[in-house]
């Protein structure tokens, strides 16, 4: 980013200072419930006002898990970032989804929001459900966390989500000002310094399960030190595809081979020998029109390496960025190189109208209308998605509402829908990916009440179908290739008789024919697609909580299921125009011989260890009481083995009796507490209020599959924590 360019950057947008990164927790639920739980709080918009001045938090002793950046080569050089707290919480435990080797050129997206770790560095979620998120993964290939500290961290909730959808997570390591260069001359005083940085980053990405780094040197460098910023280059990226294969380095057009601060906007000799060393070149985004044709010359078989910048703000970027972002992705397009969006962001900073919500997907839909869909999915089985965005107004499970406070916590975000966007909707049905928020960000034309099936989010079909009219939307583009083994097909719906929902599942035959099925509830009237009357497979179906949910099996032997979309309708004999109102839930695919839910092949309550450690009770003026615990859990025989979601508990006991048997009763629905979601085999617990007559408490984590299952909450392991004798 050009020095006289980031001055007018930061006249205008503010970054977070660190001490603002900590800020205490401070709402207290002290009548509600028997014992409440107190999620991290941010004002209106997720950046936090710069006048709260708070001490700067230990980073060694136990607090609400929090990400944050290493602001110092010191820092980086002892690896205190390991001997934190919050280490543990900061590690992503999503996989990289591995795609189908594509040659074509790609798009990186550069995060700029606030400076970073704004609502996002809260591990376990805040409850400010107007935070910025990201649900466009499908137009994506890189996506680099930033700020503008030494190295920066991407949190985990980026990095699980984009592996979730296939995309590869970078963090940060910038040099900027004369501290900049300051910090270089230290670092490359040697070429063993060099070497050993380098593998102090490796090191940090591939403990914390990101892909690699963004290099960012944005200050002169001596040229004497050339040669170990070169070694620093090719020792972290030769280091890094060892640890992480697939990995990537990419250099930041900035500093030149000679050591100057000069962008050049295109590759040429001044910048590409550090091209040469690693994964790629992001180019400066001040470039002219012949400059992406020109570098992708110089580049020659590595032309999709060379990511030219769009600064969607627009600060003398080709094309003005912002609504006009699209004129460069086409130039870039036509020349056959790569893209590097940076800040995004923009939409929700700018507060576009009419909201964030509709702001974001349709400035999305012109990246896709430009670049196309980059990522399919699913490729393999399980697939499963309940729409949630990772962000809401209520938590549930199975139809039941475990929550009805606000969070965010992108973490939680599963598949996201490739939902088409139209500007001026004249659809028959309206469609939204609704994620229950209600306020100034996230607005939506329903209530913000309307329950979910799982998590906190579903997408709504609303209109008028008239006669027997029927209705289709896209929901996924996967890549699902078939064997000869049956697949379980089921989803869930609320709705009224007169609103039926279907799905239309659109296959390629071996031949590169295309099939299409419908799975639905009732056989609609004969309707021809693809040139064929559409065979409808009737589903069972079993209530849950309002919601039914359909099921089918059917074999597909060697074909490919390319296309899934929702198909509206209406009763069988319908004699007028109705209207029509169905929220579909989830979707979910498995291999027959996989166990339905509920009959999951989670690990038993048994197998498990659950320990407390750094338990704190800390009394209150009202005469209740305050706990502090980190709760930790394990397999006895598989220590490494961790699943992808736990859903913690809490249930109070005011009985000696219980305390000294060690054994809970089962507890009434009502006074077992939802106290949030982990990622990670460990919780803590920042701020439990408990009533002055509680003597413990039990803990209970719910294992949950990748397909959807869960554990039941009752038969899950729990741990029993004894608070007499705690001061």
């Amino acid at each position: 980013m050009r020095r006289e360019l980031l001055r007018a950057y930061f006249s205008r947008r503010t970054l977070v200072s660190l001490y603002n990164l900590f800020f205490t927790i401070s709402r207290t639920l002290l009548t509600s419930f028997p014992l409440s739980v107190i999620m991290p709080k941010s004002n209106d918009g997720g950046a936090e006002s710069e006048s709260e001045s708070l001490p700067l938090l230990d980073l060694s002793k136990p607090s609400s898990p929090i990400s944050f950046p290493i602001k110092s080569l010191q820092d980086l050089k002892s690896r205190a970032y390991f001997d934190s707290f919050h280490f543990q919480f900061n590690r992503s435990t999503v996989p990289l989804r591995r795609n189908l080797p594509d040659h074509r050129p790609r798009v990186l997206v550069c995060h700029d929001m606030k400076g970073g770790y704004v609502d996002d560095k809260w591990v376990q979620g805040c409850e400010n459900d107007a935070g910025y998120a990201i649900w466009h993964w499908y137009l994506m290939d890189v996506f680099v966390y930033f700020s503008h500290s030494l190295v920066t961290i991407p949190p985990p909730c980026w990095t699980n989500t984009a592996h979730r959808h296939g995309v590869k997570v970078l963090g940060t390591f910038i040099t900027e000002w004369d501290e900049g260069k300051a910090t270089c001359s230290e670092m490359l005083a040697s070429k063993e310094s060099a070497q050993m940085y380098a593998e102090r980053l490796a090191e940090l990405s591939s403990s914390l399960g990101f892909d690699g780094w963004l290099i960012n040197i944005e200050n002169e460098i001596d040229e004497e030190q050339i040669p170990n910023l070169m070694e620093f280059v090719s020792h972290l990226t030769k280091v890094l595809h060892l640890s992480t294969p697939g990995a990537l380095v990419i250099w930041y057009d900035s500093v030149t081979i000679h050591g100057d601060l000069k962008w050049q906007d295109h590759l040429n000799e001044k910048n590409k020998p550090f091209f040469d060393l690693c994964d790629g070149i992001f180019m400066n985004y001040t470039w002219k029109e012949s400059y992406p044709k020109l570098s992708a010359e110089v580049a020659g078989d590595r032309k999709y390496d060379v990511y030219m910048g769009i600064d969607v703000f627009g600060r003398g970027s080709f094309g003005g960025g912002q609504w006009t972002v699209d004129t460069a992705l086409d130039l870039l397009k036509r020349n056959n190189v790569s893209a590097a969006i940076f800040a995004p962001g923009w939409v929700y900073e700018t507060a576009q109208p009419p909201n964030f919500h509709t702001a974001q997907n349709k400035w999305w839909s012109l990246v896709e209308k430009s670049w196309g869909i980059v990522q399919t999915y699913p490729q393999i089985l399980p697939f499963y998605s309940d729409f949630n965005q990772g962000f809401g107004y209520h938590v549930s499970l199975e139809g039941r509402q475990l929550s009805d406070a606000p969070w965010y916590n992108i973490s939680c975000q599963s598949l996201q829908p490739l939902l088409e966007f139209k500007e001026d909707n004249t659809d028959i049905i309206q469609i939204h990916l609704f994620a229950n928020v209600y306020n100034g960000k996230h607005m939506n034309l329903f209530s913000a009440r309307e329950a979910s099936y799982n998590g906190g989010g579903n997408i709504v079909f609303k209109g008028r179908l008239e006669g027997d009219v029927y209705f289709t939307a896209r929901l996924f583009k996967p890549l699902l290739h078939l064997s000869s083994s049956p697949i379980t097909v089921s989803y869930s719906v609320k709705s009224d008789e007169t609103s039926k929902l279907g799905l239309l599942l659109r296959f390629s035959s071996p031949s590169h024919e295309t099939k299409s099925i419908l799975v639905a509830p009732q056989e609609p009237i004969p309707i021809l697609v693809d040139h064929m009357f559409l065979k409808c497979l009737v589903t069972s179906e079993q209530t849950v909580s309002e919601w039914t949910v359909h099921e089918t099996s059917l074999v597909m032997d060697e074909h490919t299921l390319i296309e899934i979309f929702a198909f509206c309708y209406g009763p069988e004999n319908p004699t007028k125009t109705s209207e029509y109102v169905a929220l579909l839930g989830h979707i979910s695919i498995k291999d027959h011989v996989q166990l339905p839910q509920n009959l999951v092949s989670l690990p038993p309550p048994s197998s498990w260890v659950i320990e407390a450690h750094n338990i704190e009770l800390v009394p209150c003026n009202s005469g209740s009481k305050i706990l502090r615990v980190k709760l930790e859990w394990r397999q006895k025989q598989r220590e490494d083995s961790v699943l992808p979601v736990y859903n913690v508990y809490a249930e109070s006991v005011k009985s000696t009796d219980v305390l000294r048997s060690r054994k809970v009763l089962e507890k009434p629905r009502s006074e077992r507490v939802f106290l949030g979601i982990s990622h990670v085999p460990a919780y803590y617990v920042s701020e439990l209020v408990l009533d002055s007559d509680v003597k413990g408490v039990s803990f209970v984590v719910q294992s949950c599959g990748e397909d959807g299952s869960w554990m039941k909450v009752d038969d899950s392991p729990n741990l029993l924590v004894d608070l007499e004798g705690l001061s």
